[in-house]
């Protein structure tokens, strides 16, 4: 019987090595197969012996792949266990190695951006920037150090994580703990994007609804300034306590939606968005779509 061949742990920081460089030949047609393919090359090599399968096995990782750069690596470790598990002869084709990889993209590449382009990042470059506003050098460096720190500690021991469950993924390909790793993905990322939703998509309805006449011992009186702080002072006074500036209060239709449920048209517009992908709008549509019902809104002047 044949030797077992397996990737140890230097073959496995070869690829997350090269894994870093994902995006490196990112192209329309396929995206990130050919930084996907490169970042494998050093485990190919050491599975397959010889050079037709090498090949073979390059070919099948040239397919389409796309996902947050980072979040890639849990999905390289699963690959990587699998191609080991296929070189040792298990009954493992090319369908179910894209398979998994296909499962397992989509729904990881929605955590991958709120946690790092709008967590991690921010936070360390706000961190860096109060050092470099008072002069001091160590803020980028802190910066450059410790965003490159996390981001290659979280790579790599993802991909070991991968790795190491990838067998039982293996074994149980039509479900299982593959079916609960993406199923959590998708609860995480469409929990963050709906949170995110919000700050992304912004509606506002300017039409109207309501004009309300104020009593004249509720409005401000700007005749009585004179230009001094103590004026200025008991004008500030007067609008804090709840005083009007003008004669007449008016309550918009957005006013009104925003005191029932804040962000409810940003949510409806978001869904009816995923409702046409789901119809296959092409996103081009969608685009000039809306950008045609915002002009045609603001010269009607109800957006």
């Amino acid at each position: 019987m044949a030797e077992k061949i397996t990737l140890n742990k230097r073959d496995r920081m070869k690829v997350c090595w090269r894994h870093q460089f994902l995006q490196g030949s990112w192209n329309y047609e396929r995206m990130q197969n050919g930084g996907w393919c490169y970042s494998i090359i050093p485990a190919i090599k050491k599975l397959y012996p010889k050079k037709e399968d090498q090949i073979s096995a390059l070919k099948r990782h040239m397919e389409f792949y796309n996902t947050h750069p980072y979040v890639s690596s849990p999905v390289m470790g699963v690959t990587l266990a699998m191609e080991e598990e296929r070189a040792n002869g298990a009954q493992i084709d090319d369908v179910a190695i894209q398979g998994v990889k296909v499962g397992m993209m989509g729904p990881l590449a929605g955590v991958g951006d709120p946690a790092f382009w709008f967590t991690m990042r921010p936070i360390l470059g706000a961190l860096g920037a109060s050092f470099a506003m008072s002069g001091n050098i160590l803020g980028p460096i802190l910066f450059f150090v410790l965003w490159n720190v996390i981001r290659y500690a979280f790579m790599w021991y993802t991909q070991e994580f991968g790795y190491k469950v990838g067998t039982s993924i293996t074994k149980d390909l039509s479900g299982g703990l593959l079916g609960k790793i993406t199923q959590g993905a998708s609860i995480l990322g469409m929990f963050i994007i709906g949170a995110l939703v919000q700050r992304w998509v912004s509606i506002s309805l300017t039409p109207i609804v309501s004009t309300v006449k104020n009593d004249a011992v509720n409005i401000i009186d700007f005749s009585k300034f004179d230009g001094t702080g103590e004026s200025l002072k008991t004008i500030l006074q007067q609008y804090d306590s709840g005083m009007f500036l003008y004669d007449t209060t008016s309550t918009s239709l957005q006013a009104n939606l925003d005191s029932l449920i804040p962000g409810l048209l940003a949510v409806c517009l978001t869904l009816f968005i995923c409702w046409l992908l789901k119809k296959n709008v092409s996103p081009i549509v969608i685009i000039i779509g809306l950008f045609i019902v915002g002009i045609i809104g603001v010269l009607l002047k109800i957006m």
